[in-house]
């Protein structure tokens, strides 16, 4: 089954275009890794999945509802897809608690009671129960990111969406996020990850989806993108890997 299903998409800013006739599918149970140089559109294709962007013509359609259309619900759509922000987006006066249950109590309108709950279960998976009482500055990296990951999991979102899930993190990190993306895959999340880093996308996936100067250019293996693809921007790209 597809839970994305983009067709022509292209989003123009003053004459230029910033996505010229993206194609793309995302399968339930998928990871799928997107790459591109700065600038490529990857950050303005991920902003229309939510509407935060609105895209000029073509159609994206999520679980089968075509999503660009004016009567489509933004704040319930933004409920079913998840976004784990490159600079983690938590509240700096709130505890890591109180950034997991916000969206419960505001968008769900679930009581205090309930929405503890179900928040300290998906810091529990998370190995964050015992940061729960702490605020963001108090914490690391990571645990940042794994409370970002719970923020968007506690909303039973049909796909989370990565965006550079590994920018602010050291190595050791990365690794570790990496696994942990890969974990929630194995339970049947289904992923979108957008990201620079060439060990994280490899470690995530076999295949990768390559955007540049607004179109996807290239979906096959890092191996051919590396070193049998014609086009030499691509392979140059891939070649960074070492």
């Amino acid at each position: 089954m597809s839970v994305i299903r983009i067709r022509d998409l292209v989003k123009q800013y003053d004459g230029l275009r910033a996505l010229d006739g993206v194609d793309l599918d995302l399968a339930e149970g998928e990871i799928k890794v997107i790459m591109g140089p700065s600038g490529c559109g990857k950050s303005t294709l991920l902003r229309c999945l939510n509407r935060l962007v609105e895209p000029t013509s073509g159609s994206i359609h999520f679980l089968g509802e075509d999503i660009t259309s004016s009567d489509v619900d933004v704040r319930q759509l933004r409920q079913q897809i998840g976004f784990v922000f490159q600079q983690f987006a938590l509240y700096r006066h709130l505890s890591v608690l109180d950034n997991v249950t916000l969206a419960l109590r505001k968008l769900q309108g679930m009581s205090r009671a309930e929405a503890d709950v179900k928040a300290m279960a998906e810091l529990a998976g998370l190995g964050m129960t015992s940061h729960s009482h702490k605020y963001p500055s108090q914490i690391s990296g990571g645990q940042k990111q794994r409370v970002a990951i719970a923020r968007a999991l506690a909303m039973n979102p049909a796909v989370i969406v990565f965006d550079e899930p590994t920018s602010a993190l050291d190595p050791i990190m990365s690794r570790e996020v990496g696994a942990l993306i890969q974990t929630l895959n194995t339970d049947n999340v289904t992923i979108l990850c957008v990201t620079h880093d060439l060990e994280l996308g490899q470690y995530l996936s076999n295949e990768v989806t390559f955007l540049d100067q607004g179109r996807v250019v290239a979906e096959a293996s890092f191996e051919y993108l590396s070193n049998g693809h014609s086009d030499a921007r691509v392979r140059d790209f891939f070649g960074r890997k070492a």
